[in-house]
């Protein structure tokens, strides 16, 4: 099968070559089945996470050992399956995540680890929903308790994580404000019904939302959700209420900030760490949870999914390079059928 190793901590923006970080192996070995409740999923569509890069990078939290096939959420259909499965069958439409392997044509997984796609989702897309969407989805409706009429404050709200974030928030019924860089992204944010989206290429946010919050008569914002970090987490602590929810998602800014204790003391925030991977191991009846819920919503319509670039996995260099270049609103996929490939946003 055709797979994307990483053979070496580097780049992986750079083109891919025989000296490159990562390469495209055509003939990986398929994976067997592990077990008599194993299956192996023809893969139709991964999901590139800022996490991915990170990690051939030498820069995430796991390690894995070299070499490895990266990769983390898909989709795609049931190909082969275990004497003891019950829940699947043959030809399923299904999603899931892994910590590592989704960068290839196949990949085997445990049957209580897969989520069947509701019919009328599209498959493909759906590759995008695992790792983005939940992990908003635990942060704000698990670990914040988001509930109707609260303000929510979204930082890097045009990326992956960041648009999901946004649509959970109306849908929990919450006040939106969205924050992002360039007219393309505030005006995408903005076609979303987000209540109000400041652009951080023409000056600060604080006065910006104040203003917003004065216009609605609103005292401070409740949740703050911050995958940024950086000076923007800074800024934006000036606009929390008494008893304000703090979710620090990660730090695409590069720059970890200082919450300081004697301010949340006075001020009664929570701060929340979100490491969502780590839910696998220490609560996985709420992923599992989180996704069921999230997979409903997406067959109302209650959220989408943004599909901003598309690529075939020997451009895999070049989707890299959409997410370091920050030209992303939404997610960017690995398609394994070449229909599927959309370049018409570069």
């Amino acid at each position: 099968m055709e797979a994307l190793v990483c053979r070496k901590i580097g780049d992986p923006t750079v083109p891919i070559s025989e000296s490159s970080p990562i390469t495209v192996s055509a003939s990986h070995p398929i994976p067997a089945l592990t077990s008599p409740t194993s299956i192996r999923i023809r893969v139709k569509a991964t999901s590139l996470n800022y996490a991915n890069y990170l990690q051939i990078l030498g820069k995430y939290q796991e390690k894995p050992s070299l070499p490895f096939v990266p990769g983390s959420d898909y989709s795609g259909v049931v190909e082969a399956v275990g004497s003891q499965v019950s829940k699947f069958k043959i030809s399923d439409r299904v999603c899931s995540f892994a910590a590592v392997g989704s960068f290839a044509q196949f990949i085997v997984a445990d049957e209580k680890d897969l989520f069947l796609v509701p019919d009328g989702c599209d498959l493909v897309a759906t590759a995008a929903l695992p790792v983005a969407f939940g992990t908003s989805h635990v942060a704000l409706v698990h670990r914040a308790q988001l509930s109707s009429g609260q303000v929510l404050l979204v930082l890097g709200a045009a990326g992956g994580v960041g648009l999901s974030a946004v649509q959970i928030g109306k849908v929990c019924g919450a006040t939106v404000i969205a924050v992002a860089r360039g007219d393309e992204k505030v005006q995408f944010l903005k076609s979303l019904g987000v209540d109000h989206v400041v652009d951080l290429s023409k000056g600060s946010i604080i006065e910006n939302v104040r203003q917003f919050l004065k216009s609605r008569n609103l005292k401070g914002v409740d949740v703050l959700y911050d995958p940024v970090g950086g000076k923007l987490m800074k800024e934006s602590m000036k606009l929390l209420k008494w008893g304000a929810n703090i979710l620090v998602i990660g730090f695409a800014s590069g720059d970890i900030p200082v919450i300081p204790a004697n301010i949340a003391l006075v001020k009664n925030w929570t701060i929340h760490g979100l490491y969502w991977g780590s839910y696998k191991v220490h609560r996985p009846g709420v992923l599992e949870d989180s996704m069921k819920e999230l997979l409903s919503w997406l067959a109302r319509g209650l959220i989408t999914l943004n599909i901003s670039h598309t690529y075939a996995l020997s451009e895999a260099n070049l989707a890299f390079s959409a997410i370091k270049d920050r030209k992303v609103i939404g997610k960017v996929l690995i398609a394994f059928d070449d229909n599927q490939i959309v370049r018409s946003k570069l």
